[in-house]
């Protein structure tokens, strides 16, 4: 495989840390065992995974060959957005789990990619599984994409880290916003007693930047339009119900009381734009509204 070279940008960071921040579906785990098995050299010489980076630090990873995983290929339809030689975009329905997992070894988005995609996998995590950069939770619905290839992955690993793939989702959530656009810049990190859920931590978190804008006012709720210039977990639920707005139906980080006809949170994955990893061409997907979203909207209308 061709050897990829990441150039250190911080002063004193880890080599695991500035592995799993560069490439963001490299878990810390993976980039340990990574630099453990000899396969990150600085100078042609193996790093540890405590060595302290200095700026302009050119680190080369070699991935080892993937192994095969124990997730079976299943037929699950797929409303494809768009399909190239390199990457797949995928209008996700609310209730498909992205990832297997404890409660969820079967029937997810990777179960259903891998069937679709046959032999076109990526495997920078050293597993052949399809390369899914950035996730959404399982009852938000919308627009996720997936590498075919490792040289598709670490492009849109890339933009990620650079911010220039911009996501942008739709939501209703609780209460009027005074404001008609805002931002939110508060660090996000594992709960303290609840390891589900994720909560804003200003000592331990990390960088979480949301930035929302109001689409419609309808009454004791509001319509918005969120970016993300990050991507923590749950981070537009967290930010949002952060400042006192939690998102319509979101029975974890707001009311505890489902809302008729909602299966979670009123959460849309609305559009994708990034640099096509192979012609450098910025794409832009859309996907329109699902119905049970469009329905939440009229009957919010009814009442104002």
């Amino acid at each position: 495989m061709t050897p990829l070279r990441l150039i250190a940008d911080q002063p004193g960071e880890r080599a695991d840390q500035f592995l799993a921040r560069t490439l963001p579906e490299l878990t810390r785990s993976a980039a340990q065992r990574l630099l453990e098995e000899g396969a990150v050299t600085l100078g042609g010489l193996p790093v540890k995974k405590n060595y302290k980076t200095s700026p302009g630090d050119e680190l080369v990873l070699v991935l080892p060959d993937p192994a095969p995983i124990d997730v079976l290929p299943q037929d699950i339809p797929l409303d494809v957005v768009y399909e190239d030689d390199d990457v797949i975009a995928v209008n996700k329905p609310v209730g498909l789990v992205v990832h297997p997992a404890a409660g969820h070894p079967d029937g997810t988005l990777v179960n259903a990619l891998l069937y679709h995609c046959g032999n076109s996998l990526s495997g920078i995590n050293g597993e052949l599984r399809p390369g899914i950069v950035h996730r959404i939770d399982r009852d938000t619905s919308g627009l996720i994409i997936a590498a075919k290839n490792d040289f598709a992955h670490l492009s849109l690993a890339e933009q990620l880290q650079d911010h220039s793939l911009y996501r942008e989702y739709e939501a209703v959530c609780v209460g009027n916003l005074k404001e008609e656009s805002g931002t939110v810049d508060a660090p996000i990190f594992r709960h303290p007693t609840d390891r589900k859920k994720m909560a804003v931590n200003k000592l331990q978190g990390r960088r979480a930047v949301t930035h929302w804008s109001v689409l419609e006012h309808l009454g004791g709720y509001t319509h918005i339009q969120c970016r993300l210039e990050t991507g923590r977990p749950h981070q537009i639920r967290v930010h949002m119900a952060y400042i006192g707005h939690p998102l319509l139906g979101d029975t974890v980080y707001g009311a505890k009381k489902p809302w008729p006809g909602l299966a979670g949170q009123c959460l849309h994955a609305r559009r994708l734009s990034f640099r096509h990893p192979r012609t450098g061409e910025r794409m832009t997907l859309e996907c329109p509204l699902p119905d049970w979203f469009e329905a939440v909207l009229t009957k919010l209308r009814a009442i104002v």
